[in-house]
């Protein structure tokens, strides 16, 4: 329980203020032996300027530095020695963390027609600070991703300080005085929400291992589905019985508890962060400047400038540049923008043609829940049954192994889109249009869980800046399409206007079947892959 509270942003804080007298680390008390590698000068033999997590002892490099390293291959510091409880609960946190940040924004699309009421606003403007929140946690990422990949900065101080802003600014969101003011709100909830969108697959990257790591991506990704699925549910009989502000105030009501248990439970799991701080234990014991771990030699010839102008550029240069990047962040923006359209799709299918109130409405969008459960459990199967046992019988297979579910999994975001759109009638009972959304969905997950583990596969050195360069590709496609779907669902109708974004993403069928049969030769022509 203390080394829980210790390595926890409320612990590091009562660290800092008693000057590390409270919740000390080994290399801070009386009885620490320091391991016998470090009291003796080590072999000239042994020079090397490199470091990686499996040695035990330290390095001394060219410029007589000696570096920190783990204790041993069994060192409980490092997160991938933790208990599987304690990565399952630090799991957890994140997966909440995203869950109330998805859900904040959907859980406005209740309170629209209050808003209307209100601020005497048309139906299209009542949409914009749905697609703001949308819009700034994408951009987000390409903040704050950089800086907590910085060792001396790390994941923690990025997910309390933005989560901690993020719950205080909610409370003048929800009872905001004027349109306006609801819209600058709104995008800086977005903005300080964003960090778990690029830094949670982060984070549990660093702790699980390559087995346990899909599994930990798959949850979190059902803990994003879930959030603006859940929303209209969580907020639509509220705002009946109450006011549109009641959606707003649900959020600060969700963020509390969780930012509660990150600030006194969550610990840091950057590995460079970690080591980077025992060095300075280390300096602080021994009094030897020598004693330096990997990171702070690395950024004495790296300016954070230079450093996150790369990160920011970077995204953008391989987009371009790569074919294959290229082609996934067209597609998933494609199939995210096409998600967030069912927002504005919904009423007028659910309301208007089968006289749903905003509480059933909110109920309809559990469908998208359902089929990503199902994909869910299909995916684990396919992971525990036929990924594990082939690795361990042939070893590591090429990335493109990673993208055979997504090569049946294509299929369905247009046959369900292309059901919705034609069963979405007075004459056909809702259950049928609903079915093709949860075919949408479910299919759409298990062609999310394939990129998420091809693309850092096979970008492993620049995973970090092309997750965060694909959040702002899909977020700005979704946001675009927020404004646009009710125009384009009114003038062209549901039926022609789903057709529409059905055909489209037909054209995401031809490029998984592209991408894994060339996708060995789109990499070995890449100056950007492994």
């Amino acid at each position: 329980m203390e080394e829980t509270l210790r390595d926890s942003p409320i612990g590091q804080l009562l660290r800092l203020l008693s000057k590390n007298k409270l919740l000390q680390y080994p290399e801070e008390r009386a009885d620490f032996e320091l391991p016998e590698a470090y009291m003796h000068n080590i072999d000239s033999e042994k020079q090397d300027s490199s470091i990686d997590n499996s040695r035990s002892h330290p390095t001394l490099t060219a410029d007589g530095h000696i570096l920190v390293d783990w204790y041993g291959p069994e060192d409980p510091a490092n997160p991938r020695n933790w208990s599987n409880g304690r990565q399952n609960f630090v799991c957890v946190i994140i997966c909440l963390y995203t869950f109330v940040v998805y859900c904040g924004s959907a859980i406005y699309v209740t309170s629209q027609q209050g808003i209307q009421e209100q601020f005497e606003v048309s139906t299209e403007n009542s949409s914009l600070p749905l697609a703001l929140y949308v819009l700034a946690y994408g951009m987000g990422p390409l903040i704050w991703a950089p800086l907590s990949e910085i060792p001396i900065v790390g994941r923690n101080p990025v997910y309390a300080v933005t989560f901690t802003l993020f719950l205080l600014i909610s409370i003048p969101t929800s009872i905001a005085g004027n349109f306006g003011g609801l819209l600058v709100l709104r995008f800086l909830q977005g903005f300080l929400g964003s960090p778990c969108l690029a830094n949670g697959a982060a984070t549990l990257g660093d702790m699980f291992n390559f087995f346990r790591l899909p599994y930990g991506i798959a949850l979190w990704t059902m803990a994003a589905y879930c959030g603006p699925a859940l929303g209209p549910l969580l907020s639509g009989f509220a705002v009946m019985a109450k006011s549109w502000r009641w959606s707003l105030w649900e959020i600060v009501w969700m963020s509390s508890p969780v930012l509660t248990v990150m600030l006194l439970c969550l610990p840091e799991t950057s590995m460079p962060t970690i080591l980077l701080h025992r060095a300075r234990r280390l300096r602080r014991l021994t009094g030897d400047e020598r004693l330096l771990s990997q990171s702070e030699i690395t950024q004495k010839t790296i300016k954070p400038v230079s450093f996150f102008a790369n990160s920011m550029i970077k995204p953008i240069e391989i987009t371009i540049k790569d074919p294959a990047i290229f082609f996934v962040n067209i597609y998933t923006s494609l199939v995210y923008a096409i998600y967030y359209s069912f927002f504005e799709a919904f009423p007028i299918v659910y309301t208007t043609y089968y006289g749903f109130n905003i509480g059933k409405l909110g109920i309809a969008f559990t469908c998208v829940i359902v089929g990503a459960l199902i994909a869910l459990a299909i995916y684990a199967i396919y992971l525990r049954w036929i990924v594990t046992p082939e690795i361990e019988k042939n070893g590591m297979r090429p990335q493109e192994y990673r993208l055979i579910p997504a090569l049946f999994a294509c299929f369905g975001p247009p046959g369900g889109l292309f059901l919705f759109a034609w069963t979405a009638t007075p004459s056909i009972h809702w259950i049928a249009p609903t079915i093709g959304i949860a075919i949408y969905a479910g299919s759409v997950f298990i062609i999310l869980q394939c990129i998420f583990m091809y693309v850092p596969m096979s970008y492993p050195q620049y995973a970090a800046s092309l997750f965060a360069g694909n959040d702002f590709c899909r977020s700005a496609m979704a946001c675009g399409s927020i404004m646009f779907a009710r125009p384009l669902f009114l003038n062209l109708g549901i039926g022609k206007g789903v057709s529409l974004l059905g055909g489209l993403s037909c054209l995401g069928i031809g490029g998984i079947w592209v991408l894994y049969y060339t996708g060995a030769r789109l990499r070995a022509k890449s100056k950007f892959a492994a």
